[in-house]
C-alpha cells in the first residue's frame, strides 16, 4: 500500500519526487494515469485502444514515463499538458515507423500507393502523407497553445488581431519576447504572474514603454511559444534576424 503522503503532494510535486529516485511514487503515477495515457493514444489512433493488447498503449506508457523525468516546471506548463504532447508525438512517430508505405493516404478517394507505379506517383503520395502528418502535428500544437493562452487570459483570435502589422514592429516584438525568455529572473516572473513585467523589461530592450504596452499581448504569446515544445509554431519565429533557435 502506498504511503499516506500521496494524499498531500500535487502531481507536479510527485513528479519531482520520482525524478529524485522515489520509484514507488513513479509507479503510482504511471498506474494512476493509465486512463489519461489511453485517452491520449486513442486521440492519435482514432480508435479504441486496449491497454493489454495494443502496442500503441505500451509506446504511450513509455513516453509518459519519459515525460516524468524530462518535465521541468520552469517551462510554465502543467505536467499533464507536457506529458500529453510527449505521448502523442511518440505514438505518431511509432505509427510512422510501422508504415512502410502510406497506404491509407491517397491522391483521391480511389488512388493509393498500391496503384502508384511510377516514381513520380509514389513521390506524390509520399508528399501528401508528409503534408497531412505535418498538419496533424500543427493542429495539436495549436490546440495546446490555445490552452496556454487561456491561462494568460488571452485567445488566439485576440493575438491575431493585435499582431503588429509591419514586419519591423513584429520582429522587434519577437526579439523582445526572446530577451524576456532568456532572462531567468524575468522568465520566472512572467510564468508566475502571467503578466508582462514592463518596468523591468524596458531596461533590457531598446523599446519604449508605450510600445511594450501596445504589443504586450503579442509578446506574451511569443513568450509562451518559446516556453513550450512547439516544433511547428517555432517555425514562425525563424527568419527573424538573430532569432534562429533549435527546437
Amino acid at each position: 500500500m502506498m504511503s499516506s503522503r500521496l494524499n498531500d503532494p500535487s502531481l507536479e510535486e510527485m513528479v519531482e519526487m520520482a525524478q529524485n529516485g522515489d520509484h514507488s511514487i513513479q509507479n503510482y503515477i504511471l498506474d494512476t494515469y493509465k486512463p489519461f495515457i489511453a485517452t491520449c493514444v486513442c486521440e492519435v489512433c482514432k480508435r479504441y485502444i486496449d491497454p493489454h493488447r495494443d502496442d500503441e498503449f505500451s509506446i504511450g506508457l513509455s513516453a509518459f514515463n519519459d515525460a516524468i523525468f524530462s518535465y521541468s516546471p520552469e517551462r510554465g506548463s502543467s505536467f499533464l499538458s507536457f506529458a500529453k504532447l510527449v505521448v502523442k508525438r511518440r505514438v505518431i512517430d511509432y505509427i510512422r515507423s510501422m508504415v512502410k508505405r502510406p497506404k491509407v493516404v491517397s491522391l483521391d478517394e480511389t488512388y493509393d500507393m498500391d496503384r502508384a507505379e511510377t516514381p513520380r506517383e509514389i513521390t506524390a503520395v509520399q508528399e501528401r502523407y508528409q503534408i497531412e502528418k505535418d498538419a496533424w502535428h500543427l493542429r495539436e500544437e495549436i490546440a495546446d497553445f490555445k490552452e496556454k493562452l487561456a491561462e494568460y487570459k488571452l485567445s488566439l483570435a485576440e493575438i491575431a488581431d493585435v499582431s503588429p502589422k509591419h514586419r519591423d514592429a513584429r520582429e522587434s516584438a519577437i526579439h523582445t519576447a526572446m530577451v524576456l525568455y532568456d532572462d531567468e529572473h524575468l522568465r520566472e516572473k512572467v510564468q508566475k504572474k502571467q503578466k508582462l513585467p514592463i518596468k523591468e523589461l524596458v531596461k533590457s530592450v531598446n523599446v519604449s514603454k508605450k510600445t511594450l504596452e501596445r504589443n504586450r499581448k503579442f509578446i506574451l504569446a511569443i513568450f509562451i511559444i518559446l516556453s513550450e515544445d512547439y516544433l511547428y509554431l517555432k517555425d514562425y519565429l525563424k527568419g527573424v534576424d538573430g532569432c534562429q533557435r533549435e527546437s
